[in-house]
């Protein structure tokens, strides 16, 4: 796993987990399917800028960031999209979109859709376009604290 930092982070907390090779793919979906994973246990992570500051939304991979959604969650003024080379140097062991859901290591808050609390394992690229990782869900939401709403829309 490139992101020797997250298996690091996990093992450190004894977090069961498991790694999954597939086929390159690009978009959340292709990498389920590749993978063998069903989609709705499948998370993707948006990069965001909230006021100016980076953060990560993770979202069921068949899900679309609602904005307005996030705007209210976090009180914020201004909520957009940030662009690959506002975020891609705070990933630096990561594929461009591929970052695993784990913004606590890179000092970025976190927002999860409370849809990806409704299955018990949940899986997010490993930081390539080839490889997964897959864990209960419960052990994610304790080591990341991500603040928990209804944040998605579907595609």
């Amino acid at each position: 796993m490139p992101v020797d930092r997250l298996r690091e982070f996990l093992e450190d907390n004894d977090v069961r987990f498991d790694t999954l090779r597939h086929a390159k793919a690009f978009t959340a979906q292709e990498a389920a399917a590749a993978a063998h994973v069903p989609g709705k246990e499948m998370a993707k992570t948006v990069v965001v800028k909230v006021n100016g500051d980076l953060a990560m939304v993770v979202l069921p991979s068949t899900d679309q960031v609602s904005m307005s959604r996030l705007k209210e969650v976090t009180g914020a003024e201004r909520v957009e999209l940030a662009s690959e080379p506002e975020f891609s140097d705070r990933f630096p062991t990561c594929e461009p979109g591929a970052m695993p859901p784990f913004g606590n290591l890179w000092n970025v808050p976190v927002f999860v859709d409370q849809r990806l609390r409704e299955d018990e394992r949940i899986a997010f690229p490993a930081g390539t376009h080839t490889e997964l990782v897959r864990l209960a869900y419960a052990d994610y939401e304790r080591l990341v604290h991500p603040v928990v709403a209804k944040l998605s829309t579907r595609a």
